[in-house]
């Protein structure tokens, strides 16, 4: 069961003052997903549908591994790449070069993209431009690089994030040749787009996101036909209704919060797996602590260098100052004793 909290920093500094804060109350959250249940086989085509702002890039960026989710397990059987515009490519290197970094990446030596590199460069068909600066590639340029690289990469799960909405027909006929063949091979594939038209033609099941909770999941031909009537319905409404349908929704994953997954949970018989979150998360009370430890003693230990002092000539001086402090004491207690004894020889 997969959610994904964000917390809203109004400002940069906001995320800093936040490392060294026990309590995150102050800060206001919202959860992209709300508790999403996919079972998906080996080579199938599943769709991720929904209006802007619903949670399909957030979910497809959790299946990729680009980011980790708030709480549910996610289990993936195989290598994962993920096509999105532009998604890992480095503007200031050349289409060649970033071929050669995203290959690298993916675990391949230099002698595997070697004879990789023409058929990429065919697949991409960018002509000269695979020699120029990704930076002065339009949208599609980028999407047909970043295409023809995960590909190439040949990994078990393929995300395509909206990257087919941006070329032109004949790359478009390309990729799909492509994807049909990774169906026929037992490759599983997410699909996210708007264009119903390719998601009928691609998908065996579609899931329909909608404000970070999973409206439904099915068949595509059935799912599609329910979300077509939405649009038709939300067409239909006011500018006033339409703003304040899409409010109340957004309250609704801003006031989201653990009770209710605690509800969600029980509700589909999940164990207390599913409301724990992966290794990489926020920060626990203990690791804060262990932070703001760390800064003090970066901080004690830049003082000393920059002050040209060894730390073990304060060790010294703390004990030549105990000393003096002990000698002290010893005199004035002998001093005291001396008038004590003075005294009773006077008696």
């Amino acid at each position: 069961m997969i959610t994904k909290e964000y917390d809203l920093y109004k400002k940069k500094s906001d995320k800093i003052k936040a490392l060294f804060k026990f309590s995150e109350k102050s800060v206001p959250h919202f959860w992209g997903l709300k508790g999403i249940d996919l079972k998906v086989y080996a080579g199938e085509a599943v769709g991720l549908i929904g209006i802007n702002g619903s949670g399909k890039s957030t979910l497809s960026n959790i299946l990729a591994g680009i980011i980790p989710q708030t709480t549910g397990q996610m289990m993936i059987d195989g290598e994962t790449s993920i096509i999105a515009i532009g998604a890992g490519l480095k503007p200031q290197l050349t289409g060649k070069e970033n071929i050669r970094l995203k290959c690298l990446m993916s675990g391949f030596t230099n002698e595997q993209i070697d004879d990789m590199m023409e058929d990429i460069k065919a697949f991409a068909d960018l002509g000269d431009f695979i020699d120029q600066p990704v930076k002065n590639y339009s949208s599609g340029m980028r999407s047909r690089l970043g295409f023809a690289i995960a590909v190439h990469n040949n990994p078990d799960v393929l995300i395509i994030d909206e990257a087919l909405s941006v070329g032109d027909d004949t790359f478009y006929q390309k990729c799909v040749e492509r994807i049909l063949k990774f169906k026929s091979e037992g490759k599983t594939i997410f699909f996210v787009s708007h264009s119903l038209s390719q998601i009928e033609k691609l998908c065996d099941k579609v899931a329909w996101i909608h404000y970070g909770e999973l409206r439904e999941y099915g068949e595509t031909k059935e799912v599609v036909e329910h979300y077509n009537d939405f649009i038709k319905w939300f067409r239909k409404q006011s500018a006033a209704d339409k703003k304040k349908y899409q409010e109340d929704y957004k309250v609704k994953q801003v006031e989201f919060n653990e009770e209710e997954l605690k509800k969600i949970a029980m509700e589909r018989n999940h164990d207390e797996a599913a409301l724990k979150g992966p290794a990489i998360g926020k920060m626990s009370i203990l690791t804060k602590l262990l932070l703001v430890a760390m800064l003090l003693s970066m901080m004690l230990f830049g003082y000393l260098h920059l002050s040209g002092r060894a730390f073990s000539s304060i060790l010294a001086k703390a004990d030549e100052t105990s000393q003096v402090a002990t000698s002290e004491t010893t005199l004035i207690q002998a001093s005291t004793l001396g008038i004590d004894d003075h005294e009773k020889l006077s008696s």
